[in-house]
């Protein structure tokens, strides 16, 4: 055949090319067939769920782990179609698996030996990159992670505000200036800095296991609201490394806290700027303590005006934490995995 009539002629019509072309239309139709019938399995979106999500939590955050099998998220917190387990022997069932950081310490001879296909495995840690270590072994383990950070997978906050139109603010009595409840006292944090030069300018009433005078249970509130400002002093700095202290120990106890962690703009996401004073407010500590020691009741008042429209809610239920991924779960990246989690996790 002349060369001329192979470039005119339509490909389709030249020899074997009508053969593959046929055979290259059947395989796209049986593709496109089988991400039909398991779209879920082709998609990094969320597979529609018909049955309740079964969430596994492979050893529970604290020590004493509740009874949590059941429907405990839509009896408790109203989070429906979410099925929670601490029983190991449902691994087969589960669409999540939860491992908090603070039980993987011993190393992987403690988790499943394979994920499942379709299965999700979460790391979940409350504490920041410099209270956390060995993280390096868990490279291309986990496909979400569960955290205080707000640009992550799954968020969960020690506390926050919620809306509450009460228009009732509430000052408990005062009896001293300022006060600090410090557990683990380490010269080297910035922390205990801080506070060794504003000591020098006003006096600090200290409470807990570092100073020897720890408090019960019950007496945390009590006694941290009888100071007009607290020291609410992070370990360690750290982006939205926000924790009880501030939540806990000061707003809720009725007290204005004193704030050393990351920068005000980064505070100001998660509570009103006037309700809370900085430490990098101040040119230095004599003027910050200064400013505490000459503030009038006026001024002090006006620290309290976000009681008008909020209200603390803490997150102390570890329940209430893992029910939070069966909402999060539709919207989530489905089939992404952390390359390099300690990288992450340190930026």
């Amino acid at each position: 055949m002349p060369r001329a009539s192979l470039l005119t002629r339509p490909p389709w019509g030249r020899p074997g090319v009508k053969a593959v072309v046929t055979a290259g239309l059947f395989v796209t139709f049986l593709w496109n067939l089988r991400c039909f019938l398991n779209p879920g399995k082709f998609s990094r979106e969320a597979p529609k769920h018909t049955e309740p999500l079964v969430v596994l939590v492979w050893e529970w955050p604290s020590r004493q782990a509740p009874n949590v099998s059941g429907d405990v998220c839509r009896e408790l917190y109203g989070i429906a179609g979410c099925w929670l387990t601490t029983e190991q022997r449902l691994l087969g069932r589960a669409d999540v698996v939860v491992f908090p950081h603070t039980r993987l310490q011993p190393g992987r001879d403690r988790l499943p030996k394979e994920k499942l296909p379709g299965q999700h495995w979460v790391w979940v840690s409350l504490e920041s990159p410099s209270n956390t270590k060995a993280l390096e072994r868990w490279n291309q383990t986990f496909n979400w992670v569960m955290t205080y950070r707000r640009d992550l997978d799954i968020f969960i906050p020690y506390g926050k505000l919620v809306s509450n139109q009460s228009a009732t603010v509430n000052i408990p009595e005062k009896t001293n200036l300022v006060s600090w409840v410090i557990s683990n006292y380490h010269r080297a944090q910035k922390r205990a800095e801080v506070y060794k030069n504003l000591s020098r300018y006003l006096h600090v009433n200290i409470y807990g296991k570092a100073n020897k005078k720890p408090l019960c249970k019950d007496c945390l509130l009590p006694t941290t609201s009888k100071s007009k400002f607290y020291l609410a002093f992070e370990n360690s700095i750290h982006k939205d490394y926000i924790t009880e202290k501030l939540w806990r120990n000061s707003l809720m106890a009725g007290t204005v806290p004193v704030v050393l962690g990351p920068p005000r703009a980064n505070y100001e996401q998660f509570i009103p700027a006037d309700s809370f004073i900085h430490v990098d407010d101040f040119g230095s500590l004599a003027e910050l303590a200064t400013f505490l020691k000459t503030m009038n009741s006026s001024r002090y008042q006006q620290f309290f005006a976000w009681q008008k429209r909020y209200s603390v809610k803490l997150y102390t239920d570890w329940r209430e934490r893992i029910c939070t991924i069966c909402m999060a779960y539709p919207s989530l990246p489905h089939g992404h995995v952390y390359p390099n989690l300690e990288r992450w996790f340190n930026t």
